[in-house]
C-alpha cells in the first residue's frame, strides 16, 4: 500500500455499529462489563480508547513499524522513553536539538541519576569516540531543530548495533512522508504529532513507533501507569489531519524551496539553513534518505544584529509569531528566546544557534505571498 493510501485508511475501519466512514469519538471514562474482568476488549480509557487505538494503528502504519503508542505531548513521549532507563545510564545525544528535549532531559531526569552527552552527531565519527561502557542510547533529531543539520540515520544505526545501543529518533521536522528511521535501521521512532501530523495547529500530541514487542510493552504499561494519555478528541482531530499528509507536506515543501532560494540570494541574509540548498552540507544526505526536503528553515541577517532580527519579526504580516510548527498556516519564531530558550546561551552559541537565528515553518498559503512578506519585512 503506498503511502497516500495508508494515510487514509490503515488501521480505519467503518464503524462497526453505524457504517460511519470516519472513526468515532469515544467520549467516555469507562466500559460496562459483562462480569468482572469480562470484556470487548476495553476496561478503562486511560488504559485503552478505540478512537486512541485506530490512531496508534494508523501512525504505526505510516512509519513501518509494529507499535504505535501516543500521548498526552511529544514531551510525555520523550518522558516515556527516558523512563526506561535507570541511575547511571548514559545517553548520548545532537548538541542541535529541540530546547524542550533538552530541558527535560537535563533539568528533570539528570535529577534522577542519568548521564547525558550533547554531540555533533552529523559527524558518525563524533559518536563512536563518545561512546563509553555506561551508554545506553542514541537520541538524534534530522532535520535538526533549529539548524536544519542533517544527521545520517544509517551511519549511526550501524555504530548502535554494534555496540548494542538503543537508537531514537525524533522524526517531528521529516514526518513519515519524508523520512522512515525505522527503515534506516532507528529502533524507536518518536513525534510531536502537534506538528505535521495533526498540521492544523489545533491539538497537542506525542507518538512513538517500535517494532520491538518488550519495549513496546514497556511503554504502554508507562503509558497506562503514569497517564499521560490523549483525550479521544484530540485522537479524531489528528486523524483527520492524517488524511491530508501528503497532500500537505508536498505543499510545504515546495513553498519552504522557494522561499529558501529567495532568501539565499537576498541582500540582507547572511546566511539560509535549508537541505533543499545545494550550498547546504547535507543537501547529498537529505537527498539519500529523505524523499522531500521539508517545510522547514532558518535565517540571519548580515550584521548579526539583534533589534533589526527582532524587527524583521515583528513586521510580518503573513507569518505570525508564534512557538510550534507544522501547521498549514506559517510562523516564525526566535529560538533563542522561545523554542530553545532553556538551554543556557554558551550552550546555544556553541553549537551554533546565534541570537538573531530567524526559524520559519513555511506553510500551504500561496508562495508569492509569502515571498512578499518576507520582501517587505525585511526590506
Amino acid at each position: 500500500m503506498k503511502f497516500a493510501t495508508k494515510a487514509i485508511h490503515a488501521g480505519i475501519e467503518p464503524d462497526p455499529t453505524t457504517g460511519a466512514i470516519m472513526t468515532p469519538i469515544y467520549q467516555t471514562s469507562t466500559y460496562v462489563q459483562e462480569s468482572p474482568g469480562k470484556h470487548k476488549g476495553y476496561e478503562y480509557a486511560r488504559t485503552q480508547n478505540p478512537t486512541r487505538t485506530v490512531l496508534q494503528n494508523n501512525l504505526a502504519a505510516l512509519e513501518n513499524g509494529k507499535h504505535g503508542i501516543c500521548y498526552a505531548s511529544g514531551l510525555g513521549a520523550t518522558d516515556a522513553i527516558l523512563k526506561l532507563f535507570r541511575p547511571g545510564d548514559e545517553i548520548i545525544a545532537s548538541n542541535d536539538l529541540y530546547g524542550g528535549t533538552y530541558r527535560i532531559m537535563v533539568r528533570v531526569f539528570q535529577e534522577f541519576g542519568l548521564k547525558f552527552k550533547f554531540v555533533g552527531l552529523d559527524n558518525p565519527a563524533n559518536l563512536e569516540a563518545a561512546i563509553t561502557s555506561a551508554t545506553k542510547m542514541v537520541w538524534i533529531e534530522t532535520p535538526t531543530n533549529p539548524l536544519l543539520r542533517l544527521v545520517d540515520i544509517a551511519a549511526i544505526a550501524a555504530i548502535t548495533k554494534q555496540h548494542g545501543l538503543q537508537l531514537v529518533v525524533d522524526n517531528t521536522f521529516a514526518s513519515p512522508y519524508l523520512q522512515n528511521p525505522l527503515d534506516l535501521g532507528a529502533d524507536i521512532v518518536v513525534h510531536s504529532v502537534t506538528k505535521y501530523l495533526g498540521g492544523h495547529s489545533d491539538t497537542v500530541m506525542g507518538a512513538i513507533v517500535l517494532n520491538d514487542d518488550e519495549i513496546a510493552q514497556r511503554l504502554a504499561f508507562i503509558q497506562n501507569a503514569c497517564g499521560a494519555v490523549p483525550g479521544p478528541q484530540d485522537c479524531f482531530l489528528v486523524l483527520r489531519g492524517i488524511k491530508t499528509l501528503h497532500i500537505r507536506m508536498q505543499r510545504h515543501c515546495e513553498n519552504a524551496q522557494k522561499v529558501a532560494e529567495y532568501l539565499q540570494q537576498h541582500t540582507k541574509v547572511s546566511q539560509v539553513y535549508y537541505p533543499g540548498l545545494e550550498s547546504h552540507p547535507g543537501h547529498e544526505l537529505a537527498k539519500q534518505q529523505m524523499r522531500g526536503f521539508g517545510g522547514m528553515l532558518s535565517f540571519t541577517l548580515h550584521g548579526d544584529s539583534m533589534p533589526e532580527a527582532v524587527r524583521v519579526m515583528e513586521s510580518f504580516e503573513v507569518f505570525s509569531l508564534g512557538e510550534s510548527l507544522g501547521g498549514v498556516e506559517s510562523l516564525c519564531t526566535h529560538p533563542a528566546s522561545m523554542t530553545h530558550a532553556s538551554i543556557p546561551k554558551e550552550e546555544r552559541e556553541k553549537n551554533g544557534l546565534k541570537d538573531t537565528l530567524i526559524r520559519l515553518s513555511v506553510g500551504i498559503e500561496d508562495v508569492s505571498d509569502l515571498i512578499q512578506d518576507l520582501e517587505q519585512a525585511i526590506g
